[in-house]
């Protein structure tokens, strides 16, 4: 049986018929951004992350970009991030002026790892930013603890993590802010780019508004140096209708990964995801290591199984921060050169999952 990574047409066929009314319904009325679709979604969103204000913005890297101009973070400040990571939260911190300062991640979990964090913190730290990599979140009550400590903000990255929990609270529920991205692979996926910012301080979400259009609350009106970043009123509609299923496509996330950790674990020399006792994942990836991993992915080709890497450089040897003086990162250098990540998805069918796990371990030999 072939099974391929990622299917993005079966959660538009389950709820086709939402869809298409959502669809209409912004057509007919007119109003493409800015509009009623953007402020009900903004609600919806927020109060499924347990959280006072939602900003949808024009993408997750836009989200974090903007979450640190709003707190002021720019030129000659340093932000605290992983060295295992999307190229997006470097590029956030980058965007905004400021410089990434990369911390080596817990090697069982994959996570910022909060011992080293604070190693890292200078005079010039403004904020840490965690990444919910993988869906998983990270140690955020280490971080905060920390944070408070030296007066830093905490802003998560929570682009994969659409509804994750951590000690029960949902990711964003318990920083100064938090972003997500709506890509379309997302857990919660528009048809197109999308991101959002959540936070429970009011004046945050005050100043991203202005952020996000040109520093205008009345138009022609601009009260600061800003820029364009809008979700528009036809990926709201479209995220609306699908929000309301987000849990149970997690739980059924959820389902998969619970048989792949339980029926591949005994494959010595592959490494499975490690999920701490106070981590609720949700399983955007499920992200497997070993030492062949490009034979192994080969193998899996070859048996019809889909994988991708996620992600196959290390950011600091990537061109755009060659010039960089980051120094030996050896734990982000191993992960990029031994991750790979399997298909995972809430339409995945049993057998497609048994398929996957056969040709794994086919893959290894077993």
């Amino acid at each position: 049986m072939a099974v391929p990574f990622l299917d993005l047409k079966a959660p538009h066929e389950e709820l086709r018929a939402e869809l298409d009314a959502a669809y209409r319904r912004v057509v007919d009325s007119g109003w493409f951004l800015l509009g009623p679709e953007l402020a009900a979604f903004e609600a919806e969103f927020a109060a499924y992350c347990e959280a006072e204000h939602c900003v949808a913005v024009g993408s997750g890297c836009d989200a974090l970009e903007l979450i640190l101009r709003a707190l002021d973070i720019g030129p000659g400040d340093e932000v605290i991030v992983p060295s295992a990571t999307f190229i997006a939260s470097w590029l956030a911190v980058s965007a905004a002026g400021a410089t990434p300062v990369p911390v080596e991640p817990d090697e069982d979990t994959l996570l910022i790892d909060p011992k080293q964090v604070e190693a890292a913190i200078t005079p010039r730290t403004k904020a840490i930013m965690p990444v919910h990599l993988y869906g998983q979140p990270a140690d955020l009550d280490a971080l905060e603890a920390i944070a408070a400590e030296h007066g830093l903000h905490v802003v998560e990255d929570a682009a994969q993590a659409h509804g994750a929990r951590y000690k029960g609270r949902r990711v964003g529920a318990g920083s100064i802010a938090a972003a997500f991205s709506f890509y379309p692979g997302k857990n919660l996926g528009a048809l197109g780019d999308g991101g959002a910012v959540v936070t429970s301080s009011a004046e945050l979400a005050d100043k991203l508004r202005l952020l996000r259009n040109y520093g205008s609350r009345v138009k022609y009106q601009h009260e600061i140096q800003a820029t364009n970043s809008r979700l528009d009123e036809l990926q709201a509609a479209m995220l609306r209708v699908k929000l309301p299923a987000l849990d149970r496509w997690n739980d059924r996330r959820k389902e998969v990964a619970d048989r792949y950790l339980r029926e591949l674990a005994d494959i010595e020399d592959l490494v499975l995801p490690v999920v701490p006792v106070w981590a609720e994942p949700v399983w955007h990836l499920f992200v497997v290591r070993c030492a062949e991993r490009d034979a192994v992915q080969e193998r899996l080709a070859g048996l019809g199984i889909g994988t991708l890497i996620h992600y196959p450089v290390a950011v600091h040897r990537s061109p755009a921060y060659a010039d960089g003086s980051w120094g030996e990162l050896p734990v982000a250098d191993q992960v990029a050169e031994r991750v790979l990540s399997l298909p995972i998805g809430p339409h995945m069918s049993e057998d497609e999952v048994t398929a996957v796990i056969s040709g794994v371990r086919e893959a290894f030999g077993r």
